[in-house]
């Protein structure tokens, strides 16, 4: 119906078109001269005229041969239509007998200007109207299909034969989970050898871990390798204000899942719309809750699922509801944590084969210097020396600029527009000597890399010091170390510039070091007086106002012992910094000179500080 009214649309303004032009075409050789009817009834007058035909309201005129032409000159006169030739010549007065003697003939009207003339004037309302009821039911009919299909899937699909498709040689490191999945690619793409032998591959695949890790990448790169349909869709859009819409998208999402079976399904960040049922916010109706239970039951309910494999991705696996994560559903569950050393160092070159390197820059010493960087901030901190290179128009990157590029993800970009004084610059000299002196005389302390007094992000200098390896473990004596060593800051401006002199700037580090204290006493069990025991919780509680505050499984008489023994902790350790650098005050002199005079020192600049050199 309605290619036909498009159709029919297109024939009348292209008969439109042909009738206009052809209404004012003309064919001949030489243009006819138009004159007026007072000219017409002077040449009456005077017997100039040989013939004139009439046809509609044109008169055409032939005026009498001259001596040396073969044929009389053409010429045209418009008329009022509908009002005779004869009545126009007397009213103008030529006389009875003179027209008498003219050649007049009437024709009738003929072609397309004809029939477009007559009945242009009544086909153009009638062709507005309808062009108008037309826009205005299809404006209705778009309301509703979109009205309608409100429930429908909202998840894109990537087909196989996709261009930017990822495979397992795209995911650097992880070699643990990339096992674990290769087992679904097997099924993917030989489902019967499974058969064969009885055994049922997982229906759901949770990939759990630390934002950054690469679980996205991971579920793309199995769709890529088994080279079959993937629908991805995030949590959130299943969720919307009306009850309903989102179980209704989840089973349109899996009828298309099961119409190009086998395929994946991937549900990132399902933490969403898969919280632990029943707590009290909107009762039954709860459309989080009923979008919960309609993927439950597409998962493992009445109806066989088959050939179609449901990957999700979260990063807070502990608030999943249990159901989701019984055998049946999410029968497999793969920790994706962060990179060690080695899978950082392939990551990086991953990242880093489209970048032109300097000489100075070595990959492996890279992934050295950057524990606890999961997968995103590698490739944030490369790109960002790119950055960094385009802006200084260098033609490589540099060593330089990878440095600065770890500073700037780890804490933020430099204030050098920051105008300090010369006495709060040399305070923070001393308060960052301070972190670098305890630092590196206490054994147990990660490595000093870099101290500045340039401000990054918030911090108006910093003290950077890294490990030489990954460490899975931590010991009480280094938690002691690292105490003093945040407590270095506060310790040097109290020693330089006495107790009525204290800034604000030690409060972080204050803030830092109650943290740690608190966890050691509280969840590590490293208190001799409260025991082995951890001392509230941080699992997230079922009603709002109770995921405000830690559950409190303690009395208050074992909350003092808990206050003093952290107390204990952060005493012990403010003591043990003012003995390092009461120890090693002349090294502290020697690097706030540094650092007033170069305002950033690196590690290889810091240890000859500390030789004495």
């Amino acid at each position: 119906m309605k290619d036909l009214i498009k159709k029919f649309g297109i024939i009348i303004l292209a008969l439109f078109l042909f009738a206009s032009a052809a209404g004012y075409a003309n064919f001949s050789k030489e243009k006819p001269e138009q004159i007026g009817l007072t000219q017409v009834a002077e040449q009456i007058n005077n017997e100039q005229i040989e013939k004139i035909a009439v046809v509609g309201d044109e008169l055409r005129i032939t005026l009498k041969t001259a001596e040396g032409e073969e044929e009389g000159v053409k010429q045209i006169a418009k008329k009022e239509r509908g009002q005779s030739f004869t009545e126009i010549m007397s009213d103008l007065e030529v006389p009875a007998e003179q027209i008498a003697k003219l050649d007049v003939k009437i024709e009738d009207e003929t072609g397309v200007a004809f029939w477009a003339g007559a009945l242009l004037p009544y086909l153009f309302p009638v062709l507005l109207l309808f062009g108008l009821i037309y826009y205005m039911s299809r404006q209705v009919q778009g309301a509703n299909n979109k009205a309608m299909s409100f429930g429908k899937n909202t998840g894109k699909e990537v087909k196989p034969d996709d261009k930017n498709k990822k495979t397992f040689k795209d995911v650097a490191g992880a070699h643990e989970a990339k096992e674990e999945l290769e087992e679904i690619v097997d099924f993917l793409k030989d489902p019967k050898k499974f058969d064969a032998m009885g055994a049922k591959i997982p229906k759901g695949v949770l990939l759990m871990g630390p934002p950054g890790t690469g679980k996205t990448l991971i579920a793309k790169a199995v769709a890529g390798e088994a080279n079959v349909p993937f629908f991805h869709i995030s949590g959130s859009e299943f969720v919307e204000m009306f009850v309903g819409v989102g179980a209704s998208r989840v089973r349109s999402l899996f009828e298309k899942a099961k119409k190009s079976a086998p395929s994946i399904i991937f549900i990132d960040e399902i933490d969403a719309v898969g919280r632990k049922r029943g707590a009290g916010l909107g009762g039954g109706h709860d459309e989080r809750e009923q979008t919960l239970n309609q993927i439950l039951v597409e998962m493992d309910g009445f109806e066989p699922n088959l050939g179609v494999i449901i990957i999700a991705a979260t990063n807070r696996p502990d608030v999943l509801d249990q159901a989701l994560l019984r055998p049946g559903r999410f029968d497999r569950q793969v920790v994706i944590s962060g990179p060690d050393m080695a899978a950082r160092e392939e990551i990086l070159k991953v990242h880093g084969k489209n970048k032109p390197f300097a000489d100075d820059v070595d990959l492996k010493n890279l992934a050295q210097r950057t524990p606890g960087f999961t997968g995103a901030d590698l490739e944030s901190l490369l790109n960002e020396a790119a950055i960094l290179a385009v802006r200084k128009e260098a033609k490589a990157i540099t060593e330089a600029m990878v440095r600065s590029s770890i500073d700037k993800v780890l804490m933020g970009p430099e204030k050098k527009s920051r105008i300090m004084t010369e006495e709060d610059k040399k305070m923070t000299a001393y308060h960052e000597a301070g972190h670098a002196i305890v630092g590196h005389f206490l054994k147990n302390c990660d490595p000093v890399r870099k101290v500045s007094i340039i401000g990054r992000g918030m911090a108006g200098g910093y003290t950077l010091s890294m490990p030489d390896s990954d460490q899975h473990y931590q010991r009480i004596a280094q938690f002691k170390d690292q105490l003093a060593m945040i407590m270095g800051g506060y310790s040097a401006e109290q020693m330089i510039y006495g107790d009525e002199n204290l800034t604000t700037g030690p409060s972080s580090d204050l803030k830092k070091a109650t943290q740690m204290a608190t966890k050691m006493i509280k969840q590590y069990g490293m208190s001799p007086d409260l025991g082995p025991r951890v001392y509230g919780s941080n699992e997230e509680m079922i009603f709002l106002a109770q995921e405000i505050h830690d559950k409190k499984n303690y009395s208050e008489k074992t909350a003092e012992k808990i206050d003093a023994e952290i107390n204990r902790l952060l005493v012990e350790a403010k003591n043990r910094a003012d003995e390092t650098l009461t120890a090693h005050k002349a090294d502290m002199e020697r690097l706030v000179k540094a650092l007033m005079e170069h305002e950033t020192v690196e590690q290889e600049m810091f240890n000859k500080i500390m030789k004495g050199e």
